[in-house]
């Protein structure tokens, strides 16, 4: 394949020679002159391990050259791949200007080109970036996106010191496209990298390297202040990262990474405040830590406002308990909810199938008769009588019987804690705690809900 690089930096010099060491046939693209001399030179513009031999190698089997003329690269190639820098503001906003003019220097070359085209981008861009781009490239060109031309996302998932190496064994290849022919394309182009390769969303695309980098430096923070706390304790850090590494049931898995409501039960919110303490105790700043409780709390905030904002005061709250499959309702963050819910006037009706009031002991029911005194005249054993007489639904457990809910009770507002559907075609309003619109109905979605209920502010 003829493929076109715009931006020789450190990813677009490793993009260059690894892709030519798959047999590509690799056009650099640089304003800097010097940049474009070293390339046609078979040296590299960055210095990495295994680069300069890959580029000299690439150069001498005549797969890879440079250039400073755009329109010559985008005629004598098939995909053109924008890899320039997006740095940053003293605001933390991106400069997209390197891109938006790249993007203005390849649709005016598109301009005279027949066939089909993609551009690619791979430098780190915010959502939304890839629509913009399409629509330089629609201006410039004068092409319609998917007819001449389309624009896909294909972040990089390259470390510094290890490119190349991750170049050719990526945790994944992702690329978001709206368009089959690209998607085909690119499978092709990647057949010989060894990952899975997944098409998705462009905005999904998009959004990946932000969640993955802040992800990674959360994960830096977490292990220095467990390091710091460690330290003060005369404990050997390492091992206690090590040991918790293992662990790929629940730490180091998917487990948890699911966006919904807050955490409960017994033992995450005693042991996080235990830990937290320990290192004031020790005098050990742990700002990270001493985050988590007040995001939770914020969570269970959100919940709160989003229920109170469709205006119902007959709410039916499907699941008590912290978690599916238990009756503990220790610290169940749906407590803390109903509590409010209560105290600013709704009528609050509670399905849980494992929760019978008679049976409840020990801290299990000093918590809930703390929170909830009369919890009895809330509870009911009969789903269908609550789903009945509730206008709006709050679902907080994944549970197998809520499954058909949809069908069985048109007309409602639902609140969705937990991503109990993937998607839906619901007669009536569905929402999500943290994620956008499922609802395929988009008529009955859009329909204004009628409100018998306000809320007082005190």
């Amino acid at each position: 394949m003829n493929i076109s690089i715009f931006g020789l930096g450190y990813v677009g010099c490793v993009g260059a020679a690894c892709l030519a060491k798959m047999g590509h046939n690799v056009i650099g693209v640089d304003v800097n002159a010097n940049k474009v001399r070293l390339i046609n030179e078979g040296k590299p513009t960055i210095i990495e391990e295994g680069i300069s031999e890959l580029c000299a190698e690439a150069y001498s089997a005549g797969r890879l050259r440079a250039t400073t003329d755009a329109a010559e690269a985008v005629a004598s190639t098939e995909v053109s791949f924008i890899v320039v820098g997006t740095p940053s503001s003293k605001e933390g906003h991106l400069n997209l200007n390197y891109v938006f003019t790249v993007a203005e220097r390849i649709g005016k070359a598109l301009k005279d080109k027949d066939g089909f085209h993609v551009v690619a981008l791979r430098s780190t861009v915010l959502p939304g970036t890839n629509e913009k781009v399409g629509e330089i490239l629609e201006r410039e060109s004068g092409k319609r996106r998917n007819e001449g031309f389309t624009v896909v996302s294909n972040p990089e998932f390259l470390r510094e010191g290890t490119s190349v190496h991750d170049y050719f064994n990526p945790p994944l290849t992702l690329v978001g496209t709206d368009s089959p022919k690209a998607e085909s394309i690119f499978r092709d182009l990647y057949k010989d990298i060894n990952a899975e390769f997944i098409s998705t969303d462009i905005k999904v695309a998009e959004m990946m390297k932000y969640v993955n980098n802040t992800y990674h430096a959360l994960k830096i923070v977490f292990g220095n202040e467990v390091g710091n706390i460690c330290k003060h304790l005369n404990i050997d850090s390492h091992k206690v990262m090590e040991i918790f590494c293992k662990d790929r049931q629940l730490n180091i898995s998917p487990y948890y990474f699911k966006p919904g409501f807050a955490y409960g039960g017994s033992c995450l919110p005693k042991d996080m405040k235990a830990l937290k303490t320990l290192a004031h105790d020790l005098y050990v700043n742990v700002p990270v830590i001493d985050s988590i409780h007040p995001s939770n709390e914020n969570q269970k905030e959100l919940a709160v406002q989003t229920i109170l904002s469709k205006g119902k005061r007959k709410i039916g709250i499907l699941g008590l308990s912290f978690k599916s499959g238990t009756d503990d309702l220790r610290c169940s963050p749906i407590v803390d909810v109903v509590e409010r819910l209560l105290g600013k006037g709704c009528a609050i009706k509670i399905y849980d199938k494992n929760v019978v009031v008679s049976e409840l002991t020990g801290t299990n029911k000093d918590f809930i008769m703390a929170k909830i005194p009369h919890l009895q005249h809330f509870i009911s054993s009969d789903l269908d009588a609550v789903c009945a007489d509730s206008d709006l639904l709050v679902v907080t457990n994944k549970e197998k019987e809520f499954e058909d809910l949809l069908t069985r009770y048109p007309g409602k507002v639902i609140i969705d804690m937990v991503r109990q559907w993937r998607t839906v075609d619901y007669d009536g309003y569905y929402e999500g705690l943290s994620w956008g619109d499922i609802n395929e109905n988009k008529e009955s979605q859009s329909r204004e809900i009628e409100k018998d209920f306000r809320q007082t502010d005190f």
